[in-house]
């Protein structure tokens, strides 16, 4: 079963309201056995535009697992936070597995 990502590209406006949010949600993370892959504050765009001046990338056991953090009521909790503090775009992706011979 591939692994889940949630992507969020955030433009701050709000940083004290930000770090709000990073301690509410971090308990909903550690709940949910997420791990943090990458905090960026400078990302270094190769082809386009990109949104934000942070991006955040976590990776849970599953797609299924990263929808029911996302869902879960401990994260409802602090999501009005981010939301607050910043003009947010989050995916879920799937991650890939190379077929077996």
């Amino acid at each position: 079963m591939p692994k889940g990502y949630v992507v969020v590209t955030e433009l701050i406006t709000d940083q004290a309201t930000m770090d709000a949010y990073s301690k509410a949600a971090a308990p909903s993370m550690a709940e949910s056995e997420a791990r943090v892959l990458v905090v960026d504050d400078q990302p270094a765009v190769l082809e386009g535009e990109w949104h934000g001046n942070r991006t955040v990338i976590l990776e849970f056991e599953s797609v299924e697992a990263a929808r029911t953090w996302y869902d879960s009521e401990a994260y409802a909790r602090a999501k009005p936070l981010r939301h607050a503090a910043a003009q947010s775009h989050a995916v879920l992706l799937s991650g890939f597995e190379l077929p077996h011979e």
